[in-house]
């Protein structure tokens, strides 16, 4: 199956050659809250050699709680964000999953939250999978 998505002004656009995600879950990380503008950020955990990202990108790299960097890719034109790329896990890529297409977000399942330590508490949903921090 092919996954694909996009930015909210199109010029980015996305696919993910894959079955099914690695995990889809809540990040509820500082980061993520402050780049959604939101109480977590919904990812789509993915092979980084399976997606293929196009059009005009920048990103921003901070330090991740692995003293590592993680690179966070947004549109260049609307700023958007599109994934976080952390160098502690180079295999994958978290894709931003409100950004992909409206057929394959509805089918989501999310069922992992991480950075629960951050989760703000009126956020009430429990998820079945929750990690403090990063799972190993």
């Amino acid at each position: 199956m092919v996954f694909t998505g996009h930015c909210l002004c199109k010029a980015v656009t996305y696919t993910i050659d894959m079955d099914a995600p690695l995990l889809t879950g809540y990040d509820h990380c500082d980061d993520c809250q402050r780049q959604s503008g939101s109480t977590y950020s919904l990812v789509f955990v993915a092979l980084k050699d399976k997606v293929t990202i196009n059009g005009p990108t920048k990103s921003w790299a901070g330090v991740g709680s692995s003293g590592k960097a993680v690179h966070r890719i947004f549109c260049s034109d609307c700023g958007s964000p599109i994934a976080h790329d952390p160098e502690a896990a180079p295999p994958i890529i978290a894709m931003k999953a409100g950004t992909l297409a409206v057929e394959h977000k509805k089918d989501l399942k999310p069922d992992t939250e991480i950075w629960t330590v951050s989760k703000l508490p009126f956020c009430q949903e429990h998820l079945e999978k929750p990690f403090e921090h990063m799972p190993e």
